[in-house]
């Protein structure tokens, strides 16, 4: 499936962040977009209400953003690409549709442009304090997929991927950007569009009547259909059978919500995306996403050239989370840095996966503020020595 040409604005554009993400949801296809004003993610919704009206798009400012993310997933069985847009306070009040996205497999994208908190916190400021909200901010056993960018292009490139990956896998994907990556312009690239490839939604083409809504006929994923075909569709957050219909037991329960989990668990390979660079024989290898990262490639490159051996590793995915990753890294780096705007929270899964066979150490700070180049490299120099 190919991005629609009339509504792709292709060539070289000097945008932010948050513009870029805009852009990069239009060339995948998304037609509906439910928000409230947040900052610093409301630029987001600004360039896709301006958008919007020429390609044939619509964008509603909701009451709030609770109201936002159950209006946008009534826009996906509607039939179309939909997502919400909003940060922290926001993202919390959403929670319980996240888990409502990923009970009734609804194929959507919830944009993070994360500030720092808690509570109102500071709104003008960035952080990556949302990384385990996103994981597990909602109740119960289910799996999310979340991708951090680092620049403009990346927004654009992967807003792209996120709304691919949710229709592939029919579940929820957070994109979690922050305010540094959302509020910086750069140069966005951004291709025609019959060079803009879309995974298109797994669509039923059985008959009303042959059709179950969650019954697996091929793979691990349901096939889908919308309101006004004429199939018998329930959708219920009640743990449910193949016709969508609740069945409140402990046997559906094993069944429906390992496959929940395993859809996302058994294509980790597939879902993770990363870069890596002189990881083997390094002394240290320093862990990073989002713009963290891009104060890293900087630092790593500055110790590199005092001859330390220093391997450098920027997630993109940041769930599922890649335990093999993090095992090849034990095998080939004496230490693991793990560097994050906050105080602690994906260090966690690295020493997790690690399994106490490297020191595992965190170079964090609250949020407010990008950790500066300085401190990476007197990290870097304070485990190696």
């Amino acid at each position: 499936m190919k991005a629609d040409p009339k509504a792709v604005d292709t060539g070289i554009h000097f945008i932010d962040g948050n513009e870029a993400c805009a852009e990069g949801a239009i060339a995948a296809g998304c037609r509906f977009v439910s928000g409230y004003p947040i900052t610093p993610s409301t630029e987001i919704v600004e360039h896709l209400a301006k958008r919007f009206p020429k390609i044939g798009g619509l964008f509603i400012q909701m009451e709030d953003e609770i109201a936002s993310s159950i209006a946008f997933q009534g826009a996906i069985w509607g039939g179309q690409k939909s997502m919400s847009v909003s940060s922290g306070p926001g993202i919390s009040l959403q929670m319980e549709h996240v888990g409502l996205a990923a009970m009734t497999e609804t194929p959507c994208v919830f944009v993070n442009v994360q500030r720092g908190g808690p509570s109102t916190g500071l709104p003008t400021l960035p952080a990556q304090q949302d990384v385990m909200q996103a994981r597990w901010g909602s109740h119960g056993d289910y799996e999310v997929i979340a991708l951090a960018p680092n620049s403009p292009q990346e927004c654009f490139n992967r807003i792209i991927t996120a709304f691919d990956y949710s229709e592939k896998y029919r579940a929820p994907v957070f994109f979690l950007m922050d305010e540094c990556v959302g509020h910086m312009l750069g140069k966005v690239k951004i291709p025609p569009a019959d060079q803009i490839e879309l995974v298109e939604r797994k669509m039923t083409t059985r008959k009303p009547g042959e059709y179950l809504p969650y019954r697996i006929y091929d793979g691990d994923v349901p096939e889908m259909t919308r309101a006004g075909l004429g199939h018998n569709v329930h959708i219920t957050g009640l743990t449910h059978d193949e016709r969508g219909y609740p069945a409140m037991n402990a046997e559906t329960q094993d069944v429906l919500v390992r496959r929940l989990c395993n859809k996302i668990l058994h294509h980790v390979d597939e879902i993770s995306i990363y870069d890596a660079s002189q990881v083997e024989g390094s002394d240290v290898t320093v862990i990073s996403y989002g713009m963290t990262a891009r104060v890293a490639a900087y630092a790593v490159e500055t110790a590199r050239g005092q001859g330390i051996k220093v391997g450098n590793v920027r997630l993109v995915t940041l769930w599922p989370f890649n335990d093999k990753l993090i095992r090849d890294i034990v095998d080939n780096s004496k230490a693991i840095i793990v560097a994050e705007m906050n105080l602690g929270q994906m260090v966690h899964e690295v020493e997790r996966a690690a399994r106490d066979k490297v020191p595992v150490h965190l170079l964090g700070n609250a949020g407010g503020a990008i950790i500066p180049p300085e401190a990476f490299i007197a990290k870097i120099k304070e485990v190696v020595s």
